[in-house]
């Protein structure tokens, strides 16, 4: 338990625009892995824009290991085809969390992180505070595939006997 730095909680809300891999759709689901931990989203008959809403949590024991996540189309007879594939850097969100801040008002952006060479972020992805906690709004465009991005949300859970991120200063907003 002391290398657990604490949970992540990634929830994989929907895909856009994916990929077509049977004749007119395709099945989409969303495997998540780190290191030897794998998850898997439920699968979408015939949408090529699925709504999961699924919620999958990693025990996060490095920051620096990297977080992909692969979309997938569910074939019954062969072997699934591999619809595309993104990162999630977590780093930036990490930054806002060890700010430590307290007490701000819902909805307040802390952070706003801009889609560059060095992530697969689609679009500007804001770290915002939401119910006296962090979470990071993502979408995520695919690579080595045609087309297609997926919307994620990514939250921290503090993990009680756990490491945690040791926030170097507690700042507290007042009002």
């Amino acid at each position: 338990m002391e290398s657990v730095l604490g949970l992540l909680r990634i929830r994989v809300q929907r895909g856009v625009n994916l990929a077509v891999r049977d004749t007119l759709s395709s099945d989409p689901y969303v495997v998540v892995t780190m290191a030897d931990q794998r998850l898997k989203t439920r699968v979408v008959k015939k949408n090529v824009n699925p709504e999961w809403n699924d919620e999958l949590t990693l025990s996060l024991t490095d920051l620096e290991t990297p977080i992909t996540l692969t979309v997938y189309d569910k074939d019954t007879f062969t072997v699934d085809d591999k619809m595309g594939d993104a990162e999630i850097d977590i780093k930036p969100y990490v930054e806002c969390l060890r700010m430590g801040l307290k007490n701000l008002p819902d909805g307040c952006v802390i952070k706003r992180v801009q889609p560059s060479r060095e992530n697969c972020l689609a679009d500007e992805s804001p770290c915002v505070w939401n119910k006296g906690k962090i979470v990071q709004d993502m979408c995520l465009r695919l690579r080595n595939v045609e087309c297609g991005e997926i919307i994620v949300q990514i939250e921290w859970i503090n993990l009680p006997g756990s490491q945690g991120l040791l926030a170097t200063d507690q700042v507290e907003v007042t009002n």
